[in-house]
């Protein structure tokens, strides 16, 4: 130990201050075996060094605080008594008389980017140590010269608690005596630059509520689940064939208490959860519940990937809501953002003095539009990361399914750039290799976990995105169809005059609908930033407004393809979406509003009543057209088949307030044919035209099919039919 070493740790510059503090063995040949205890405690004013009933006074050798004490004989368990200034007495386990604790095979895998709970390694866990109980920190940081635990517990002076620098650039220490709901962060200190900057922990499991930023202690094994029987038959499921209607919610402006204050998780257990299954969904979405610093991005700049955000409450009551979910048979997804990070100075930008997450090129690690940074796929740690935390919140959490944001943004290079603003592959192309590879190996692990499944919002024709790995697919289970929205909310945006100018808008869809497992989505993005509400996108008057809404949620309800609606939306909201307050509940005190909500019960009633509409969603098989020629009247008509082809609805659908009378459809058996679903019926809010509950075939043939039924459209309504 010399001088210059000692003003390293009091300054809080030393690469290896285990090397310096804690207990050293002093051997002089033919001398009396001797060990010397160093430790740096600039918050005392005296110490001394107790063991085994021997008490040393510890000698001060800097006016910053740094004390050694020399004992004879061999190292052995000690306590430092010391004096504060004030003259209070306290006893002080010294962490730097405690050994590594995380294993050299974990380091390696982490290393190799294979460490798939790297949560469980990395982060700060509640340990024990010689039998002392205290946290265990680890953080990745391999172009630091120095990293240091900073909290509450130390008055945040950044030069007490050094960490013990590990292989593959992990750095790691054990604090005894701290425990849950410590504050913390890490002072990661640049071999390059002077950089020197306070970061929140990558894997921390809570967080302060923002504003605030530190990191806090969390026990996130204490929980007891009472889910046991929605995950065993979850693990059961496939649910490429099951009903999968999703209702999309922002936590934060679901619904407002009575001082404009968010719901709780606790809160939201007891009024979201029942609302959903009163409304038949059977799934809840969540737009993304990880930390994040700014509300305004509706969770998708992402600080915290490890924590529920604390705006709501702790993990735990996090994972009572999904627990309440699952006790009442519904499915929770949650929104992750693989696809890029913010800047904030706490977070994972240049997070020792590097590029070290992202990209240091911004070529390729910009997202010059969004202000983010985007992942270094190729970093054999950060894959780690980012596919530990997926396998994180389906083990830990319970989630069943994972949404993906912006795949489309991952897969191309020259995604939102112009030329010149990015960089070929190797061979020329503008796909992210690295990319592509994390996503299908994220995949593979996914559906490792029983039930589980993932779903990509993916906005191009990229091939394969929910085909099997094996197949050269990316992997997903399902993907968000955006040309269907694009489509439909275009063609419903029409006055009903010009539709038939656009008819090809409502049947282009069939062409590719059997490419991929897709999800139908009017999701949040349709409903903000200008684009109106649902309802506000329909023309007309208010009765044609409800009855076109009517109408398009039913022909989407028809349609192949698991559902996602966006909160809100089922009430006919009129207001875009705003994150800042809740949902216009009170809309329910009039007869429209309240109709339309009916119908979106109705239609989660039939959807999951008929294995017709959901048990062939990705094959041609499960979908036959009847008659879609009649473009001058906006007239289609179509057939959906179960996995028995002899179950099957027929769909009926008006697209223009022009009433038909006696319109003649073909159907594929003879008999009575019952009227399952009108939109215009009057408890729906529309003008209660039909067919009086059942028509009957007739052996006159029609659209190729050797009996019809004729029936009575009503305006701007879809009916269905099911045989008798």
């Amino acid at each position: 130990m010399t001088s210059q070493e000692i003003e390293a740790i009091v300054g809080g510059y030393h690469g290896d201050a285990f090397r310096v503090l804690g207990p050293h063995g002093i051997r002089k040949k033919g001398a009396q075996a001797r060990w010397e205890v160093r430790a740096f405690l600039p918050q005392v004013e005296s110490a001394a060094v107790e063991t085994g009933g021997q008490r040393v006074e510890m000698e001060k050798k800097h006016a910053q605080g740094f004390f050694c004490a020399v004992l004879s004989g061999e190292p052995r368990e000690y306590v430092i008594r010391a004096r504060l200034w004030d003259g209070t007495g306290i006893d002080i386990d010294d962490p730097y008389r405690f050994g590594p604790l995380i294993s050299d095979s974990d380091l390696y895998l982490h290393n190799e980017g294979t460490l798939y709970e790297a949560y469980r390694v990395l982060g700060a866990h509640l340990a024990e140590a010689g039998g002392i109980a205290g946290v265990r920190f680890a953080v990745w940081a391999p172009n630091a010269e120095c990293v240091t635990v900073a909290g509450e517990f130390n008055d945040w002076d950044i030069r007490r608690h050094p960490m013990r620098p590990r292989n593959g650039g992990v750095w790691e220490i054990f604090i005894p005596g701290l425990g849950e709901g410590a504050a913390y962060k890490y002072n990661v200190r640049s071999r390059f630059a002077g950089y020197q900057q306070l970061k929140a922990d990558p894997y921390a499991f809570y967080c302060e509520t923002p504003p605030k930023s530190a990191s806090v202690v969390w026990n996130t094994g204490r929980y007891q689940w009472g889910d046991g029987a929605w995950m065993e038959a979850r693990g059961k499921t496939d649910w490429l064939k099951s009903p999968v209607a999703v209702y999309e919610v922002h936590l934060e402006s679901w619904m407002r208490g009575p001082l404009g204050q968010p719901l709780t998780y606790c809160e939201m257990a007891r009024k979201l959860v029942p609302y959903v299954k009163q409304m038949g969904f059977t799934h809840i979405e969540l737009l993304p519940p990880m930390e994040h610093p700014f509300s305004g991005s509706w969770g998708y700049q992402v600080i915290g990937y490890y924590a529920p955000t604390s705006r709501f409450g702790t993990p735990d009551e996090f994972k009572h809501f999904i627990d309440a979910c699952h006790q009442a048979g519904i499915g929770v997804i949650a929104d992750w953002v693989p696809a890029h990070f913010p800047k904030d100075a706490h977070g994972l930008v240049f997070f020792d003095g590097t590029a070290l997450y992202e990209h240091a090129d911004p070529r390729k690690g910009e997202h010059r539009d969004w202000g983010t940074l985007i992942f270094n796929y190729g970093r054999n740690e950060v894959r780690a990361f980012l596919i530990s935390n997926a396998l994180f919140w389906l083990k830990e959490y319970h989630i069943d399914g994972l949404r993906v944001d912006a795949v489309a943004s991952m897969l191309y290079l020259d995604y939102s750039r112009q030329p010149g603003e990015w960089i070929p592959n190797q061979y020329g192309g503008n796909e992210n290799l690295e990319a592509i590879d994390f996503l299908r190996r994220f995949n593979e692990l996914a559906h490792t976990v029983p039930g589980a499944f993932t779903v990509a919002e993916e906005s191009t024709a990229f091939p394969g995105v929910s085909k099997p790995v094996y197949l050269n697919g990316l992997g997903f289970t399902m993907k968000w169809n955006m040309g269907w929205m694009h489509d439909m909310l275009g063609y419903f945006s029409l006055d009903p005059i010009y539709r038939k100018f656009h008819h090809n808008a409502i049947t282009f869809s069939l062409l590719y609908a059997f490419h991929e497992n897709f999800v139908l989505p009017i999701s949040h993005d349709e409903v903000v930033h200008g684009k109106g509400s649902l309802l506000n996108k329909m023309p007309g008057d208010e009765w044609r407004q409800f009855a076109n809404a009517r109408a398009f949620l039913a022909y989407m309800w028809s349609h192949p393809g698991k559902k996602l609606l966006f909160m809100g939306q089922e009430i006919g909201q009129r207001e875009e979406w705003n994150s800042g307050a809740g949902v216009r509940w009170e809309l329910l005190e009039f007869d429209y509003h309240r109709k339309l909500q009916s119908l979106v019960h109705e239609l989660n009633r039939l959807y999951r009543a008929n294995p017709a509409l959901y048990e062939v969603d990705f094959h041609y098989t499960g979908f036959e057209w009847v008659d879609f020629h009649d473009w001058e009247n906006s007239i289609i008509s179509f057939i959906r088949r179960g996995e028995d082809p002899s179950d099957f609805l027929l769909f009926c659908c008006n697209f223009t307030p022009m009433p038909r009378q006696g319109y003649e459809f073909g159907v594929p058996d003879p008999g009575f044919y019952e009227e399952i679903l009108n939109t215009d019926a009057e408890v729906f809010g529309g003008s209660n035209m039909g067919n009086g509950g059942v028509v009957s075939s007739r052996p006159i043939p029609k659209h190729d099919r050797q009996h019809s039924i004729a029936v009575t459209l009503p305006p701007l309504a879809v009916v269905a039919f099911r045989k008798r």
